[in-house]
């Protein structure tokens, strides 16, 4: 079948090319990952046509015969030192028209653009146990990573332990906390890229991830990025009375109506690790949530399974664990 599949390249998505783009997606992630909320078509149409941090990215989509979109590929180049050898696929793939070499005619596209390129690693994320690790493993991907997924659900989160974590402001002598919408003020801006290099050192498996140097310019950069696809950027940091920021951690609410907020970063800086700090601002951020965002009733984050620390904090506060993913790196020869 897959020689009545045509693969087109887009060079300008329209609005028509992201309409087809999240029906595609729509429907992978309803047969995959039922318990997933899928993005809403506003939110395709904004990763797809709104800049990305450090990096670019290039499309594809698969017709059939009759030219309706039956998969569609997404390739993410970073382009920062330190990570310009990377690059991040997605692949969706409608469900009835898989095993049928649909997958693989997008995939070789993209293997041909990482070679163009000269991205020495290719690594993109599958439901653990899926379809599409069997699919990947057929492509020589290795497993790099493995990663749980955990939800909290808003309404049963227990309260007495949160208000318990948030007045344990004597445990917490010498430090704040405090937080912000969007873009960091000015004046914590120097003190928020330097804890946001702690992230540098999390567990990453096997993966060539590489690193990223952190100053303000990034910072308020990627606070824009968030905002120009629409969504809302949470953040609450403890800060040390000497002005370091000693951690900090991020939620996202998409753009929408969307009940489900996403986990960004949770770091502890490394001179401040062993204080209770971790759990101290993500229970602040819960009652943030709860207080400016009554919509908003379940966070959803992920952990490599090694990092014991920030599972065992999220379990505290009452995360559960609801689905497991892999992260599968292709190394690629290059020149």
């Amino acid at each position: 079948m897959s020689e009545h599949v045509h693969i087109t390249p887009l060079r300008r998505i329209s609005v028509t090319d992201a309409a087809a783009w999240h029906q595609v997606v729509a429907a992978s992630m309803a047969h995959d990952l039922p318990d997933v909320p899928p993005p809403g078509p506003g939110q395709v149409h904004a990763q797809l046509t709104k800049p990305t941090l450090d990096s670019h990215r290039l499309t594809w989509t698969a017709t059939g015969a009759d030219g309706v979109p039956v998969g569609v590929a997404g390739l993410r180049l970073f382009t920062s030192p330190g990570r310009d050898h990377l690059a991040e696929l997605e692949l969706h793939v409608v469900p009835a028209h898989r095993r049928h070499g649909t997958g693989s005619l997008l995939l070789s596209e993209v293997v041909a653009a990482c070679r163009t390129e000269s991205r020495r690693s290719l690594i993109v994320e599958a439901s653990a146990d899926s379809p599409g690790e069997a699919f990947l493993e057929r492509w020589s991907f290795r497993r790099a990573l493995s990663l749980d997924h955990l939800i909290l659900d808003l309404d049963q989160v227990d309260e007495n332990r949160i208000l318990k974590v948030g007045d344990s402001d004597a445990e917490h002598l010498g430090y704040r906390l405090t937080g912000w919408t969007g873009t960091v003020p000015d004046e914590l801006a120097d003190a928020f890229a330097t804890a946001k290099n702690a992230m540098n050192d999390m567990p990453v498996g096997d993966l060539d991830y590489g690193s990223v140097d952190w100053d303000a310019d990034r910072v308020r950069a990627m606070a824009q990025v968030v905002a120009d696809r629409g969504d809302t950027l949470l953040t609450i940091a403890a800060v040390h009375e000497d002005g370091t920021m000693a951690g900090y951690t991020e939620i996202v609410l998409p753009q929408g109506a969307s009940s489900r907020a996403q986990q960004y970063d949770t770091a502890v800086v490394p001179a401040h690790r062993g204080h209770g700090l971790g759990l101290w601002i993500k229970a602040a951020m819960v009652r943030r949530l709860r207080a400016e965002h009554p919509s908003v009733v379940e966070v959803e984050t992920d952990n490599a399974e090694d990092n014991v620390h920030m599972l065992a904090v999220n379990r505290e506060l009452g995360f559960r664990s609801y689905r497991r993913t892999r992260e599968f790196q292709l190394d690629l020869p290059t020149a």
